[in-house]
Formats: structure tokens, C-alpha cells, sequence
């Protein structure tokens, strides 16, 4: 038989470890080779038992304290310093993967409640699902705010029932998949996972006459219309919560929330940048070299800005209080104006023949800049 490996070295940590950087080098590895995530991967099956039995000592004072003085020997039976200590034994692995986590709806929603998942009071009512709409909006609406009626298909409540899953006179009997217990154990490869009866959905009873139109579950799926309203100011990933209009709940219970997550479009002549926006606006030539004045979009209209005379490209201009309105204390963004300095590509004889007038006038000072760099160069080239 192969020696038994070094529990730290199957967590990759040392004697010195703290008992978070344990929790947290077991938490990597456990998610790593977890069965679910490695379905029929016999060598990750074992590697995960191992992970389990390791952190099944290491994670308590007193087996650490034990295995850091005999090693194996601790909990051997054979051996005289066992003391008792059978590590693992009679434990399921998925048992210390949710003790590492800390809670089972982390454990539920990663691996799809392979292990286990609240259990609700049996053949009582139960709070339905949350369900997630994801909604695309405009700039313009998750700016200003709007309301928007959207469409989709969840459990509703059973009508000809009224949700109780029966037919009229019906009663509840138990289930007989899991002969009441509302738990069956599937195997997992070496595993035997305890999970929620199928046929009960964890209850432990089911209808004696289940409705025809459910078939007993208290509700199905029919098509359902709820207006949401947006308010100003969302963005990117901004979640809402309409309440009670997830999936409705079973034999009776509550139904649960729906949460509408948000996508805006890119906008053909905005880009938002948190509570800011920033448009790019072209000019001539003649207007950022004499100045003058030029109209800008925003969101709510047009608004004027002064272009000084000699406007380099990529000047940027500040419209205060014209961006987006931030959600959290209600204060205002600003919208940023960027001018690009169009450079005629189409001249006619005449034009040009005049720019090549204006530029035998032109001496070093109309172009500091251009004379600055030619100075700077010269300098380099020394």
C-alpha cells in the first residue's frame, strides 16, 4: 500500500499555516477538484476525498495538535496514539466543503445543490424562486429614466387549484420515493449524496389526487407582463427589484422576487465615463484658428460653447451639471466637449492657391508650438 500523504502537503501549506490560510488553501483546491466540476474523473474523486480528510484535521485544534505530534499514527486504531481520533469517519466530504464555505447557498448556487440546500417544513408551503431578466436600454432612457413593460413565461400560481397542487377534496399523503423523508441519496461516483426527493421536491408528501392542470405542484409556467420603472441615473449592470413577481411559490408559499438587470447600448455620439459624458465635436479650420462659436448636442437639447481663437485639436471644454444624474446623492455630472480640428482634404484651384498665399505670410510666430519642437529637436540631434 502507498505511504500516506503529508496532510499539509495535500493542502500546500506548512505547519507554520494559520488556520484562515488553511480554510482558504482548501476552499482552492476543494472547488478545483470538486466531482461536479469533474464528472467521471475518477483521479479528481480521489483527490477531492483526500483534500476532505486532510481538512477534517487541520482545521481542528485539537486533531492539528495530535497530528502534528504522531502524524498518521494519531488516528490509526492500531496504533496507541490514536487517542480515539478517526478522522473523516462516517463523514460526508461534501459535509467539509460546506463547513470550509461557511454557508450552504454559496455551496447551492456553485454546484447546483448537489449537496444538500435548505430544507423547508415537510408537505408545507414554500417561497418561490428569484428569477433574472436581463433588459437592454438606451442611453437616452438610463439617463433621463423611463418605464418599460417586459414580457416572459414562470410559475404562476395555479388557478384551478389555487395552489394547493390537489384536486378538490384531495388530501396529503406521503411520498413514496423518499417514504416521507423529502431527502433520496444519489451516488456520485464513490460519493453518496443526500438530495432533494424528485418526486416530492423535498416536502416528504404529495397530493393523493394531484391537479391535472400542475400535477400537483401548485403552480406552471404561463406568461406574465410587469412595467418596471427605471429611474435616472442607472448604468451598466444596475440591478432592480421588482417584488413578488419571481416564481410563485409551492403548494401556497410566497413567491419569490425579480430582479431586472440592466444593459445600456453604446451611444453614436456619447460615451459615459460614471456620472460624466464625453462628446466629440468637429471644427473647421478657420473656426479654431479665428474663434467663434459652436453649437454642441446634449442629452437634453443643444448648447452653445465659445471656441477661442487658435484652438489646438483635442481641446476639451466642460459643460457643467450636463452629464448624469448619480443615483446615490442625487448630484449632477458634467458633459465633456472634445473638438477635432478637420483639416480640409478637397481644395479647388482658387482655395488653394489662396492657403498658399496665407502661408508665404505666415513667419515662426503663428506656429509657436511647430517652433518650439523644430528648437527642442535641434537640440537632440546635437
Amino acid at each position: 500500500m502507498a505511504a500516506k500523504r503529508d496532510f499539509y502537503d495535500i493542502l500546500g501549506v506548512t505547519k507554520s499555516s494559520s488556520d484562515d490560510e488553511i480554510k482558504k488553501a482548501y476552499r482552492k483546491q476543494a472547488v478545483k477538484y470538486h466531482p461536479d466540476k469533474n464528472p467521471g474523473d475518477k483521479n479528481a474523486e480521489e483527490k477531492f476525498k483526500e483534500l476532505g480528510e486532510a481538512y477534517t484535521v487541520l482545521s481542528d485544534a485539537q486533531k492539528r495538535a495530535a497530528y502534528d505530534q504522531h502524524g498518521h499514527a494519531a488516528f490509526d486504531p492500531r496504533s496507541r496514539a490514536a487517542g480515539g481520533f478517526r478522522p473523516g469517519a462516517g463523514q460526508d466530504p461534501f459535509d467539509v466543503f460546506r463547513q470550509a464555505f461557511g454557508n450552504s447557498d454559496f455551496f447551492d448556487a456553485f454546484f447546483g445543490g448537489a449537496g444538500g440546500g435548505e430544507e423547508r417544513e415537510p408537505g408545507g408551503p414554500a417561497r418561490g424562486d428569484d428569477l433574472q431578466y436581463n433588459l437592454e436600454i438606451t442611453l437616452e432612457e438610463a439617463v433621463a429614466g423611463c418605464e418599460r413593460d417586459i414580457k416572459f413565461t414562470k410559475p404562476a400560481k395555479c388557478e384551478p387549484c389555487g395552489g394547493t397542487g390537489g384536486e378538490k377534496g384531495s388530501r396529503l399523503v406521503r411520498c413514496p420515493q423518499c417514504n416521507g423523508r423529502g431527502r433520496v441519496v444519489m451516488s456520485r461516483g464513490v460519493f453518496s449524496v443526500q438530495q432533494a426527493c424528485p418526486k416530492c421536491a423535498g416536502a416528504g408528501q404529495i397530493m393523493e389526487k394531484p391537479c391535472k392542470t400542475c400535477g400537483g405542484e401548485g403552480r406552471h409556467n404561463q406568461s406574465h407582463s410587469v412595467r418596471i420603472r427605471i429611474p435616472g441615473g442607472v448604468d451598466n449592470d444596475s440591478r432592480l427589484r421588482s417584488t413578488g413577481n419571481g416564481s410563485a411559490g409551492y403548494r401556497g408559499g410566497p413567491a419569490g422576487d425579480l430582479y431586472v438587470v440592466l444593459r445600456v447600448k453604446s451611444h453614436d455620439i456619447f460615451q459615459r465615463d460614471g456620472d460624466d459624458l464625453l462628446c466629440e465635436v468637429p471644427i473647421s479650420f478657420v473656426q479654431a484658428t479665428l474663434g467663434g462659436e459652436v453649437d454642441v448636442p446634449t442629452m437634453t437639447g443643444k448648447a452653445r460653447i465659445n471656441i477661442p481663437a487658435g484652438t489646438q485639436n483635442a481641446t476639451l471644454f466642460r459643460l457643467k451639471g450636463r452629464g448624469v444624474r448619480n443615483l446615490q446623492d442625487g448630484s449632477q455630472g458634467d458633459l465633456h466637449v472634445r473638438v477635432s480640428v478637420e483639416v480640409p482634404t478637397r481644395l479647388n484651384a482658387t482655395q488653394r492657391a489662396k492657403l498658399e498665399e496665407f502661408a508665404k505670410l505666415c513667419d515662426e510666430n503663428v506656429n509657436p508650438q511647430s517652433k518650439s519642437f523644430l528648437d527642442r529637436a535641434k537640440d537632440f540631434f546635437r
